[in-house]
């Protein structure tokens, strides 16, 4: 067995470990698999302990780092017993992952950026929460700006499909949607849009165990639940002051992003218009989502709550999301005109007329070759917005992503 020490703030809250943890004279703390729950449970593991050990074979980081120094020996024309005798230090690990992390240029990988949010959410530690939060955020706005409809997309489909990290999902998918009506409908300064972006994660800090076990369960919130649900917004202002946040926009946002307020959003202090957009965006994201105890509404449906504000009048906040995003936003179900039922995959010229992709064919089967419509046409019209639930077949989210990235062409049958 070769340890080498890991870092307690990269074990991963709330998922499996991909590695057993170590102490210094190989005594198994925690095997591979092994969920740690909180932070607390990690303090207990490591009590007493100067530091923790992973066995390097397990290591998937160590695996990836060792293979490709093994490439560059065999590239650079080393003899075979240099290659078969080469060791890999810890530091070239180490070094191995910062240059991945501070250079990465690859395609998304969005269940690892579930987990990211799962472990800022919920290992509230102040020495690496800003640190984690800056760093999620800037991963997010990397991708919203390489291909806003696929990151519509994908969070709008792990939205839907996956209930047990519902509060990550819903962070991330809040903080987007945001994003994009700060940027490209209300032209807000960019450095307010970040300021957004990471109220809009950080709004439910606190809470997120509460929230994923709230979405998994079939019984209404118990009293204990409902007075964490009411006081939630300042609870997390008071644990965000305690994790270093003293920014007092993002304090403010996080605070009334519950706060129901019609009106527009030129009499409002800066923050509160922070806040009212989260509070629309939040809506739709919540309507989309399907629970345990309820199906998810459908696109019309969710529009409408986030749309209208509390008097039944348009909100300001509200139209500004429906036209970043669309009334048929790329990750949602619509039936066209042909009696097809498709996905969104880009957002079109308006808000009614997206690109999409079809699924389900006139005769409600499974399309096995995807087949691209465009709206704006008449006989591709979109005749009702679909609920996720009411379409029976299992979809590619990588075929389907790759359809996000580039111009596409129709094709008729």
């Amino acid at each position: 067995m070769n340890l080498v020490t890991v870092n307690l703030d990269s074990i991963l809250i709330g998922r499996p470990l991909p590695f057993s943890l170590w102490d210094e004279g190989g005594i198994l703390l925690a095997p591979k698999g092994f969920v740690v729950r909180s932070r607390a449970d990690l303090d207990v593991i490591s009590t007493n302990r100067n530091r923790l050990f992973i066995d390097v074979a397990e290591s998937e980081d160590y695996q990836r780092a060792y293979v490709g120094k093994l490439h560059s020996l065999v590239r650079d024309d080393k003899p075979l017993g240099q290659i078969a005798d080469s060791q890999f230090s810890t530091f070239e690990l180490e070094s191995s992952r910062a240059t991945r992390d501070t250079v990465d240029t690859s395609a998304p990988d969005w269940l690892d950026l579930q987990a990211q949010a799962q472990t800022m959410l919920l290992d509230v530690n102040p020495i690496s929460f800003c640190a984690r939060v800056d760093k999620l955020q800037a991963q997010l706005r990397r991708h919203l700006s390489q291909n806003p409809d696929g990151t519509l997309f994908a969070l709008m489909h792990l939205s839907g499909s996956e209930v047990r990290l519902y509060s990550a999902t819903h962070a991330m998918l809040v903080s987007v949607i945001c994003s994009l009506a700060a940027r490209d409908v209300l032209k807000w300064p960019a450095a307010l849009e970040t300021l957004l972006s990471k109220a809009a994660l950080t709004m439910n800090v606190g809470m997120t165990d509460m929230q994923n076990r709230l979405a998994m369960q079939t019984a209404e919130p118990s009293p204990e639940q409902r007075a964490v649900i009411e006081q939630h917004a300042s609870l997390a202002v008071a644990l965000l002051k305690k994790l270093g946040i003293t920014d007092p926009l993002w304090l403010e946002a996080v605070l009334h992003h519950h706060t129901k307020t019609p009106g527009p959003l030129a009499g409002r202090s800066q923050g509160q218009r922070l806040a009212r957009l989260i509070q629309r965006a939040d809506m739709f994201a919540a309507c989309l989502a399907p629970r345990a105890s309820r199906a998810a509404k459908s696109p019309a449906s969710a529009m409408q709550a986030s749309y209208f504000d509390e008097n039944r009048q348009i909100d300001e906040a509200g139209a500004a999301l429906i036209k970043a995003v669309g009334i048929y936003s790329p990750g949602t179900y619509v039936r066209l005109a042909t009696d097809e039922i498709a996905v969104v995959i880009k957002r079109g010229a308006n808000t009614t007329t997206p690109r999409v992709a079809v699924v389900v064919n006139r005769s409600g089967m499974p399309n096995g070759e995807l087949i691209v419509r465009d709206t704006s046409k008449r006989e591709f019209r979109i005749v009702i917005g679909v609920a996720q639930r009411e379409v029976k077949v299992k979809i590619n989210l990588e075929r389907l992503l790759a359809l996000t990235k580039q111009p596409v062409s129709d094709r008729s049958w």
